[in-house]
Order: structure tokens, then sequence, then C-alpha cells
């Protein structure tokens, strides 16, 4: 092999792998970013590990209105201090829920699912013909972060509704 040919070959080397690590940083980046809206930050992280699994809260403990609802709601603070005005009181995120609790000021919490706005869901609805939060959620109990797990894309809901035999005529979803 001559000096030339070695020349090009270590220059297509070069080449390929600054193609190849700009290649891998953009699909890197592109997943992070796509990740990023699955799970969102949230004011006070509030671990659903403990509260489902360990301590065996039903989802309408603290979400109140998922039964009598279109939304499924997030609980008032009071509801959480019910319990936190003895429990926890010295972690960092109790702190800050007392905080919001002597305050009076209700917790933003991010949305972690959102449909469009002419997409009608109830909760109501679903829970009363006994699907259960996990086919839509996942395994929340499990989840130190929350995050969105089903894509509530009309196929996904389609399918769902298909399998159940629930009505599927555009009318029950599109008001």
């Amino acid at each position: 092999m001559g000096t030339g040919e070695v020349r090009k070959t270590v220059t297509l080397l070069a080449v390929s792998a600054y193609f190849g690590v700009l290649l891998l940083g953009t699909v890197g980046l592109w997943i992070s970013w796509h990740r990023a809206g699955l799970s969102p930050d949230q004011p006070i992280a509030f671990p659903h590990t403990i509260h489902v699994s360990k301590l065996n809260l039903p989802c309408n403990f603290c979400h109140i209105f998922v039964d009598r609802s279109k939304h499924a709601g997030a609980p008032p603070v009071e509801k959480c201090m019910s319990c936190h005005r003895t429990i926890a009181t010295e972690r960092e995120e109790i702190r800050k829920l007392t905080r919001h609790y002597e305050e009076k000021k209700p917790i933003e919490w991010n949305r972690v699912y959102s449909l469009p706005e002419h997409v009608y869901f109830s909760h109501k609805r679903h829970v009363k013909a006994g699907v259960d939060c996990k086919n839509c959620h996942g395994q929340v109990g499990a989840m130190e972060k929350i995050r969105r797990v089903s894509s509530l894309k009309m196929g996904w809901c389609v399918s769902c509704h298909r399998a159940r035999g629930a009505p599927r005529d555009c009318a029950t979803c599109h008001k």
C-alpha cells in the first residue's frame, strides 16, 4: 500500500468517524428531547412508588374526580397535608408541600397527558366501564417519576375501543 492510498484511507476513516459521531449526537439529542416531553418535571417530586406500591393507595384516593368527572384531577394540597402534617415532614419535597399549604397556594402540576381540543375524553366513562387505570397510564406504582406510556393517538384509542366492544362512532370522542 503506497503513501497516497494510506492518506486516502486515513482521510476516509476520519470523515466517516466525524459523520458517525455527528449522527450519534443528533440521534441522542432527538431521543432526549423526545423523552423529555414524556416525563415532565413537577414542582414537587411525587413518588408514586411509595404511595401506590408501598401504601397501596388506590388512584381515586388522590385523583378524587376520576369517577365523576371528565378530568381525574390532582388532589388539593389539603388532601396531601391530611397525612403530611406529621409524616415525613423533614423531607425537602414535603417542606415544599407545606409551604404551598401555608401560603394557600395550589400546586401547579405539569400535565403528563393532554389531548387536542377537538377530542372529548371522560375519565368517568372509562372508570364506569371498568377500564383499569393501568390500561392507559401503565404501572404507575413502579414509576419514581410519572411518565407518559400511551400515545393516546386516535389509532391507539380506536384499537382499545374495538377490543372492548366500545363505540367507535366519531361523535363518541369528537365534539
